[in-house]
């Protein structure tokens, strides 16, 4: 597929003399781009995830740095504000682009062109410029691919989702996939540079999209102080979870390749004794999501059809300030994935000392160091995975041991300070490059 990208001479050589008669040592200003990601909307919510959660951490941990930083993302409902401030430099800014309602990401391709617009209306009205634009998932990365090309502002990508591996584990693929394969594949060639979560995401798309591009490894990152501080006891008491039950728990969107119905029929092959023992907490789901609401009636019915309605509670979406409470109360988290590039409810996990159980695919391999911080079990499987939650949940003190290993683990690796402090580094190495070569060109 052939990426068009259009310049724009007169623009382009203004913002560049802009840029260029500007001090070195000023305030940076970045612009990050979600289209599909609101990072102000409650996650579980209308397919608010990982992605939706990165965005927004990444803002608030450079804006903590003295940077200024706007979240374009699109607009999704008329009943919310055009602009959310976070932080001192740290803002949401909604975009309209096709209707104002939620659509699913696989749909959202053909009012790109109309986000690009009415960001470069923005840009033109509020006198904005931004020294870089980093921008998350395929459709982000059209939009950038496109302003950069006319404005000469370095982009930064990140995947969040790498199609050709997402494809690989489906039956049916979207129409969209061509689409979004020709994009992924000018992002990493046409990008300055490409982040990835993981090493295993660097692998993935060395060898599946381009030997081309640069690619630094730079991983996800939390508050660990908002997941380390719940007492256990507390958060149970909080859930009415009685002390003699065990809880075993979910948290992310209801989607296919998620991997629930892999989880509730592991539940359902655990030994009775043990079983009966058990409560399991899905958390996450919307009303609004088409897609979303389909896969959990789906669940729901299966949950029937494996008699364990009364042992299951599927809670819908929590607010990231309550989700703490049920890491912290749970006993063990099944992160069951069928592709992850990262997967940040792991390190959620961790940070909560809560050991975990993932399946052993993508970023989750090293994310999760298997026999350390918790188990790794093959994708799709309810036996393996049963027979791990059966371990867990029957070796408390194994369990104990996995949670403080976990909580070490996100402390050494996956803190928002030191991760931002990488991102930071990356985004000037690229501004000071990006500034060169201009002042090169124009000698």
């Amino acid at each position: 597929m052939t990426i068009k990208l259009l310049r724009h001479p007169h623009l382009e050589t203004e913002i560049l003399e802009r840029n260029l008669s500007s001090t070195i040592d000023r305030q940076r200003r970045y612009a990050l781009i979600s289209v599909h990601g609101d990072p102000s909307v409650q996650l579980g919510k209308d397919g608010a995830g990982g992605q939706n959660l990165y965005v927004k951490s990444l803002g608030l941990s450079l804006a903590k740095r003295g940077c200024q930083v706007d979240m374009f993302t699109r607009r999704e409902s008329s009943d919310r504000p055009d602009i959310i401030e976070h932080a001192n430099g740290c803002r949401t800014i909604r975009l309209t682009a096709g209707p104002t309602k939620f659509i699913h990401r696989d749909e959202l391709f053909p009012y790109l062109p109309e986000f690009l617009e009415a960001w470069l209306k923005f840009q033109q009205q509020t006198g904005t410029t931004y020294d870089l634009i980093h921008s998350n998932y395929w459709l982000s990365g059209w939009v950038a691919l496109q302003l950069r090309s006319r404005l000469g502002i370095p982009q930064v990508h990140t995947y969040h989702s790498v199609g050709a591996v997402k494809y690989k584990a489906m039956d049916i693929v979207p129409k969209i996939a061509l689409s979004r394969l020709g994009i992924e594949w000018a992002c990493l060639e046409q990008s300055d540079c490409v982040v990835a979560t993981s090493l295993k995401e660097k692998q993935d798309l060395r060898q599946l999209v381009s030997q081309q591009g640069q690619i630094q490894v730079i991983p996800c990152s939390i508050d660990i102080q908002h997941f380390s501080q719940v007492d256990k006891v507390h958060a149970r008491q909080q859930l009415g979870i009685p002390d003699n039950q065990k809880m075993i728990l979910y948290v992310g969107r209801f989607d296919e390749r998620k991997g629930i119905e892999v989880l509730v029929r592991a539940c359902a092959q655990l030994p009775s004794i043990l079983k009966d023992r058990c409560q399991i907490y899905l958390v996450g789901g919307s009303h609004k999501n088409a897609v979303d609401t389909v896969e959990q009636q789906r669940i729901r019915s299966l949950v029937t059809e494996l008699d364990l309605n009364n042992i299951t509670t599927f809670t819908g979406s929590i607010d990231q300030t309550h989700l703490p409470t049920y890491y912290a109360a749970a006993d063990i988290c099944v992160v069951p994935s069928y592709y992850e590039p990262f997967g940040l409810v792991a390190i959620e996990a961790m940070a909560a000392r809560t050991p975990l159980i993932a399946s052993k695919v993508g970023g989750l391999q090293e994310t999760v160091l298997d026999g350390e911080t918790g188990l790794l079990v093959p994708p799709r499987d309810p036996e393996a995975l049963s027979n791990a939650i059966t371990r867990l949940l029957s070796e408390p003190q194994t369990a104990r041991s996995m949670g403080i290993s976990g909580y070490e683990r996100v402390c050494s690796q996956f803190g928002q300070r030191a991760v931002a402090e990488k991102m930071h580094l990356l985004y000037d190495s690229l501004i000071y490059k990006n500034k060169f070569s201009q002042s090169n060109h124009y000698i």
